[in-house]
């Protein structure tokens, strides 16, 4: 199985809305955490099922909240570019490695 790995952008979108859900209730931080555990987990067991979005990026829909994880498949890994919001600048981070 692959190793997944998370851009620095990446993981401080994820604290921030991690910080968000924990702050209106802690058992909802613990479901979006679950959430996007499930979403990597599911990119480590089927990287190519998820659509390619743009050049070689790749996105996984967090269920039960409104993220995606966008990622790429580099080497044997699994590379998250972004936690990012659906409802927010699309792709605004595409440009990130």
């Amino acid at each position: 199985m692959r190793r997944v790995s998370f851009c620095e952008e990446a993981r401080a979108e994820f604290d921030e809305a991690l910080a968000f859900y924990t702050a209106e209730r802690v058992s909802l931080g613990e479901a979006f955490v679950a959430a996007v555990e499930s979403a990597t987990q599911r990119a480590q067991r089927h990287p190519e099922s998820a659509p390619v979005i743009r050049g070689r990026v790749r996105w996984m829909h967090v269920e039960r909240f409104p993220f995606s994880v966008f990622y790429s498949l580099v080497d044997d890994s699994i590379r998250v570019l972004a936690v990012a919001h659906e409802r927010r600048r699309p792709f605004y981070w595409f440009s990130r490695r």
